[in-house]
């Protein structure tokens, strides 16, 4: 495929606001090359700049208008689509000013599916396995307009707990203030 036609079909994608692929989603983006043609032409856009591989099986259009704050959660979504994910342990807990220190570049992740760490350009996500229920997840997750829910106070200090984290840096009159 030529290069001005896979940023067109990228721009496209821009518009509607997803520039973040899993790699089995670029056979839609690239519908009607071949499977080998569409393995040289993303090998190809990812030398060029044009796209970048952020993770094994990631793929985002380096173009992108969307690119922001964003964008480690769409990663961490799509490495584990399929699985329920939402953001806990010190990520949350700093985002809600209960521990003192802030995790600049790190993204502590609860999953359904398995755990892992990755490094990418945009930051490090760690993945921590749950066996909770669905109910369970969905009853101490929030939904923020953001790519990932995001665990209560309580469910993110009872997640922390649970994995066996350091509670020292655990403000507790900021939770009694959270409660």
């Amino acid at each position: 495929m030529r290069q001005s036609e896979a940023i067109k079909r990228l721009t496209d994608w821009d518009r509607r606001g997803r520039y973040v692929f899993a790699a089995a989603d670029m056979a839609k983006v690239f519908a009607e090359d071949s499977p080998r043609g569409r393995e040289a032409t993303l090998t190809r856009l990812v030398r060029e700049g044009l796209l970048e591989r952020p993770s094994k099986g990631v793929y985002l259009y380096a173009l992108s208008r969307h690119k922001g704050p964003d964008t480690l959660e769409l990663i961490a979504r799509t490495l584990r689509r399929g699985a329920y994910n939402y953001v806990s342990l010190e990520s949350a807990l700093s985002e809600y000013g209960v521990i003192s220190q802030i995790p600049v570049g790190r993204l502590t992740v609860i999953t359904t599916g398995r755990k892992g760490e990755y490094s990418t350009p945009y930051g490090v996500i760690e993945f921590t396995h749950t066996q909770r229920s669905v109910s369970d997840i969905l009853r101490s997750t929030l939904d923020r307009d953001r790519p990932l829910k995001i665990a209560t106070v309580q469910a993110a200090l009872r997640d922390l707990r649970r994995v066996g984290r350091n509670m020292h840096l655990v403000d507790e009159g900021a939770v009694c203030e959270q409660a």
